[in-house]
């Protein structure tokens, strides 16, 4: 039976842990010291790579601050995440942090209204420790391989990369989606897995995804891989962190929206600007696409900075209000969603929704004649179908 003392993570702490373990944050690579945290917060700079703040680990809670404060140098400290060992940590020094800079550092702000700020407050101590440590947490190992896997199957040399909510998934989208792979012979799509319950189920979204990549994208040329986006990715400066994640996980490029770094933020030109000359020792192409708008002169999608139309033609790609449409179970229109990822979503999202699917289905849609069993979801595609008929509209 083991006698060391214990420090409560949760799951969101040991996945990070994880990450910086398996030097996918790299240069940093494990837990900071005093001095180490101190002299980043101030410069934001590690060994000459610009990171926004320091990397420390202040559980919160009464258990916790009573081994944060008993503990020394040399102490090898269970890890504990939902009642099971994940790892242990050999100390090096335990030192105070001021809650309220270290949260001004991640989000800019210490406004409790603000949901990071909020969430994070709730799981931050005032006592951190440093020191090496392993964890266990297989996800990660899995991407690294899934990634070499690919790249061995493809040959691919120059690997884009995409962070991506996909909340939910439209048709703007797709055409980053699209305009990345026409840069690159391998692109890695980075759905974010926040570890929040907002918005649509991870599950839903990759499935959605996947509807899209296997079946409107060539093959091979696409791979989705789980991003566990803990607080540290949901600052404002987010993008460095994401260069260095894509960087390590071995892309070559990072394809961002210039709305990137908040749903429905503003694109700052010069606050952006100054992130890029930020990221300049990272060794990673950051390249930004134009906002999509559907225009309804042009009849398809187009960038803002090349149509000539003005924006009372402009349909916009606003992920809230598509969102909003789907949680009530109406079907987006096909120019902000495509069909088919549609009528995945709300399957998922609502299943066994109608009674009598069946008997609705032989009454209202059009058919062979055939008796055959019909899922939600291809009820729904076919009722799509029927809402783009004209000859009466």
């Amino acid at each position: 039976m083991s006698q060391n003392k214990s420090l409560y993570i949760d799951t969101e702490a040991l996945s990070t842990l994880a990450l910086v373990k398996a030097g996918l944050i790299a240069p940093v690579t494990g837990l900071m010291s005093a001095k180490e945290a101190k002299e980043v917060d101030e410069t934001k700079f590690y060994k000459g790579i610009a990171f926004p703040f320091s990397f420390v680990l202040a559980p919160t809670g009464a258990k916790n601050k009573k081994t944060l404060t008993s503990i020394k140098k040399g102490d090898i400290v269970d890890l504990m995440t939902g009642g099971k060992k994940v790892g242990e940590l050999i100390v090096d020094e335990t030192f105070s942090i001021d809650p309220k800079q270290r949260l001004n550092n991640i989000y800019g702000t210490y406004d409790k209204s603000h949901p990071g700020v909020k969430n994070t407050i709730a799981r931050l101590g005032e006592i951190a420790v440093s020191g090496e440590y392993t964890v266990e947490y297989p996800l990660i190992t899995d991407n690294i391989n899934r990634i070499q896997k690919m790249i061995n199957k493809t040959g691919a040399k120059y690997i884009s990369s995409l962070m991506l909510a996909a909340n939910p998934l439209n048709r703007a989208h797709e055409r980053m989606i699209r305009q990345a792979i026409s840069d690159a012979d391998l692109l890695i799509i980075f759905l974010r897995k926040p570890f929040t319950t907002e918005g649509l189920r991870y599950d839903i979204r990759h499935n959605a995804l996947t509807t899209f990549v296997d079946n409107f994208l060539p093959r091979n040329k696409v791979l989705i891989i789980p991003f566990e986006n803990s607080y540290i990715f949901a600052g404002y400066n987010e993008l460095i962190l994401d260069a260095l994640l894509a960087k390590n996980y071995g892309c070559n490029q990072l394809v961002v929206g210039k709305n990137h770094g908040g749903l429905g933020l503003y694109y700052d030109k010069n606050r952006l600007n100054s992130v890029f000359d930020h990221c300049k020792e990272i060794d990673i192409d950051i390249k930004t696409v134009d906002e999509y708008v559907y225009c309804d002169t042009c009849k398809t999608l187009v960038s803002t900075t090349t149509c000539p139309h003005g924006q009372h033609h402009h349909v916009h790609y606003h992920a809230e209000s598509i969102m909003k449409l789907i949680q009530t179970g109406l079907i987006p229109p096909s120019i902000l969603v495509r069909k088919e990822v549609s009528a995945n979503i709300l399957a998922a999202l609502f299943p066994e929704r109608f009674e009598n699917l069946q008997e609705m289905h032989y009454s209202l849609m059009p058919g062979s004649g055939l008796l055959e069993q019909q899922s939600e979801e291809q009820f729904y595609l076919k009722l799509i179908k029927l809402y783009q008929t004209s000859s009466l509209t």
